[in-house]
Formats: C-alpha cells, sequence, structure tokens
C-alpha cells in the first residue's frame, strides 16, 4: 500500500467510524460500527491497486449512506433503549 494510500485509507476510516457514532438509535450506531471495524479488518491485506480503488470508493459511498440515515435519524425522534446511558444534564 503507497504511503498516501495509506493516509486516504486511514482517513476514511476514522470519518466512517466518527459519523457512524453520531446515529441516535444504539442498535444502528453498534451495528454501523461493527460492520465499519469488520469491513476494513477484512480488507486489510489487499495489494491490488485496482481493488484497493474500488474498495476505498465504495467506502466513500458507505460513508454518504451513513451520513444521509443518521441526519434522516435525527429528524425522528425514538425511544431510548434500557441499555443506552442516560442523557447528562
Amino acid at each position: 500500500m503507497a504511503s498516501c494510500s495509506r493516509v486516504q485509507v486511514i482517513s476514511l476510516y476514522r470519518m466512517l467510524m466518527k459519523e457512524s457514532k453520531k446515529f441516535s438509535s444504539y442498535n444502528y450506531r453498534t451495528y454501523a460500527l461493527r460492520r465499519v471495524k469488520d469491513g476494513f479488518r477484512e480488507n486489510l491485506h489487499v495489494d491490488n491497486p485496482k481493488t484497493l480503488d474500488m474498495l476505498i470508493n465504495q467506502a466513500r459511498e458507505n460513508l454518504a449512506v451513513i451520513k444521509r440515515q443518521v441526519s434522516i435519524g435525527h429528524l425522528y425522534s425514538a425511544q431510548r433503549t434500557i441499555v443506552e446511558k442516560e442523557p447528562q444534564l
């Protein structure tokens, strides 16, 4: 993996994790975080530049989907589950 590609991948990973933490629903949040981690671990040893570019583009599309879903999720309030912490006032 080239140095600039490595920086791109790490930056994309951080953006996906940061955006996934914004889900208001506990279930969606934990699912998104788990999928991001698993997806990056699964493709950790990819060396083919074409495959790497395809995976980066796919991750960017997923980032756009997560951003859209987070904004939609904030429009509608949901009941908190029992495993979620109470908001601090």
